[in-house]
């Protein structure tokens, strides 16, 4: 029969049972010990608290409202292109948003920090180019329509420049991508800042006895 000893210490009560070889259950044991032991990974787990999978979904979302309106502004303004369109905003930055999206998204599904990490790097290229995104747009709502700029006092026209609503339509435009980059901004550093936190915490191994 099994030998069973019982210890109470600092109000818990421990249970030490000696199993002898007989017993069909040391079998058991000896079995399982030679198999692997489970990982928990929980710096992953810690980067999954700030949803990377919703994350993911907004930078993807913006990522192709960005390239669809970079394709349609570059084809209507090909002759006078303004400044977004001429600096290929909306493509490198709408591409890099569908990057750093796609791997949010799959950091949700893999237990891998290796992915968590390349999260991080991406995110903060993510940061720096909506904050330079957001400058342009801004200077561009304070410069004048391209082809009406006029560098002599008496310089003409065209009389489409005249139009106002030219004007604000462009304005307009130019704020909601002001916002958007304020908030891919916002979803980036909340990636980054799990991330980082996520990266900096020691992994642990779940020890079978």
């Amino acid at each position: 029969m099994a030998a069973t000893t019982v210890t109470d210490s600092g109000g818990v009560r421990i249970i030490t049972e000696v199993i002898p070889a007989t017993d069909p259950r040391a079998a058991q044991l000896t079995s399982g010990a030679g198999l692997p032991v489970p990982t928990t990974s929980f710096q992953v787990r810690g980067f999954r608290k700030a949803q990377p999978k919703a994350l993911g979904t907004i930078h993807i979302f913006t990522g192709i409202i960005h390239i669809c309106f970079g394709i349609i502004l570059t084809v209507s303004e090909h002759r006078t292109p303004s400044l977004p369109v001429a600096s290929g905003i909306f493509f490198w930055l709408g591409l890099l948003l569908v990057v750093s999206g796609s791997l949010l998204v799959e950091s949700d599904k893999r237990d891998n920090i290796l992915l968590v990490k390349t999260c991080c790097v991406v995110n903060a290229g993510v940061v720096l180019s909506t904050l330079v995104a957001a400058l342009i747009h801004a200077t561009a709502i304070t410069r004048d329509i391209p082809s009406c700029e006029t560098n002599a006092p008496y310089q003409l026209k065209a009389e489409w420049c005249f139009n106002a609503e030219n004007k604000l339509l462009s304005n307009g435009l130019d704020s909601i991508f002001v916002i958007f980059c304020l908030l891919e901004f916002c979803t980036a550093v909340a990636a980054l800042a799990f991330g980082y936190n996520a990266v900096k915490q020691h992994n642990y191994t779940r020890m079978a006895l």
